[in-house]
């Protein structure tokens, strides 16, 4: 969907653009972006926050017994003779 034109500008040694708000409240965008270039084409994609979900997930982890430690009580030679209070 084409929304309008508008120019490249110079910031310092490289090119910009400026999107108008309504494309930036339309699609979500925030400070950060991902940019791929296809067939010719600049595209500009939401930058996932890292981590998002990650709560509820481990929520869900918890509820099916899932989050317990790998090698619980397994001790080591560091744990006995170098770790120290």
């Amino acid at each position: 969907m084409k929304v309008g034109t508008t120019k490249i500008v110079r910031i310092g040694n490289s090119r910009g653009v400026r999107l108008p708000k309504t494309v930036l409240d339309q699609n979500n965008l925030s400070d950060q972006v991902s940019i791929e270039v296809q067939d010719g084409a600049v595209i500009l994609r939401r930058e996932n926050e890292r981590r998002a979900g990650w709560d509820a997930q481990f929520r869900e982890m918890a509820a099916r017994g899932d989050d317990r430690p790998l090698m619980e009580d397994i001790p080591t030679d560091w744990d006995e003779n170098e770790w120290q209070w």
